[in-house]
């Protein structure tokens, strides 16, 4: 059966932060994720995590900044990613820098690096070209502790000028860097946005081995499976089929916000995970 982490940066937001992963754990979820873990102490997570019996699947590079603060201020300002930005290379290297530092406290296998922004300077070759290098760096620091390292294709409806849109586009990316450890994080809810036929992406890509994780949000709200156009049902069966033909055993994260955000909301909105968890 498809394994589901929660997505603790959007789903029960009527809690603080740290109060989730207990909200987690109590509904059956056996891992997590979310976006950004800096503003918290790598011990303080690893307590969240190991007191509910946790495990920590992935969490984002930075989207810009140098430290901590410039790491929020970043993201609270626009910036989503610098993997991508010519002119940005120190940026994505201090903040990949420490995101290795929390997945190994975490003991987290898998790393968002985020592809960001196409620079109003840069033409689409000169930002691959730049993703490519950077990624190819990032390969090998990773490879050192042991993880993989993850690129997102993303809609332009959701993040308007996102470099990387489609799967086709982020596995040439993927297999221009030529590491193992360099894989394509499969978000079902962009990649209906543009493109669509989700059963055969799926059918297509996961066989290659390239595809490090999967994330979901139904379609066109980004709230819980089964409150808008996709068929979950028949979209996890093809996972399992597929995973069970090509030997995946990776994670479907839960990245979407919850129709119901009213105390226990989250919880009651699980109808759709029971068979699952």
């Amino acid at each position: 059966m498809p394994r589901f982490a929660a997505n603790l940066s959007m789903m029960y937001p009527d809690l603080p932060f740290l109060d989730r992963f207990e909200a987690a754990a109590k509904d059956g979820f056996k891992a997590v994720e979310y976006l950004f873990p800096y503003a918290y102490s790598a011990q303080e997570l690893a307590a969240r995590l190991q007191g509910n019996s946790l495990q920590q699947v992935l969490f984002n590079t930075p989207s810009g900044g140098t430290d901590s603060a410039s790491f929020t201020q970043a993201w609270e300002t626009g910036s989503r990613g610098t993997a991508s930005v010519p002119g940005r290379e120190g940026e994505f290297r201090t903040g990949f820098a420490q995101a290795l530092i929390y997945a190994e406290a975490l003991n987290c296998p898998r790393i968002h690096a985020m592809v960001g922004l196409r620079a109003e300077s840069a033409d689409a070759e000169t930002a691959d070209a730049t993703l490519v290098a950077n990624l190819q760096w990032a390969a090998a620091e990773a490879a050192k502790i042991g993880r993989d390292v993850l690129i997102e294709p993303i809609n332009t409806r959701s993040v308007p000028g996102f470099h990387l849109n489609r799967q086709d586009h982020a596995h040439r990316i993927v297999q221009a860097v030529g590491a193992a450890n360099v894989k394509v994080q499969m978000d079902l809810f962009h990649c209906q946005i543009v493109e669509g036929d989700l059963s055969s992406k799926i059918a297509q890509y996961l066989p290659t081995g390239h595809v490090g994780h999967f994330q979901i949000a139904e379609v066109p709200h980004r709230h819980e499976p089964g409150t808008g156009e996709v068929n979950w049902p028949h979209i996890f069966q093809t996972i399992d089929k597929v995973a069970a033909e090509c030997g995946w055993d990776g994670w479907i994260g839960c990245e979407y916000n919850p129709a119901d955000t009213s105390s226990g909301g989250t919880s009651r909105g699980l109808g759709w995970a029971r068979p699952y968890l």
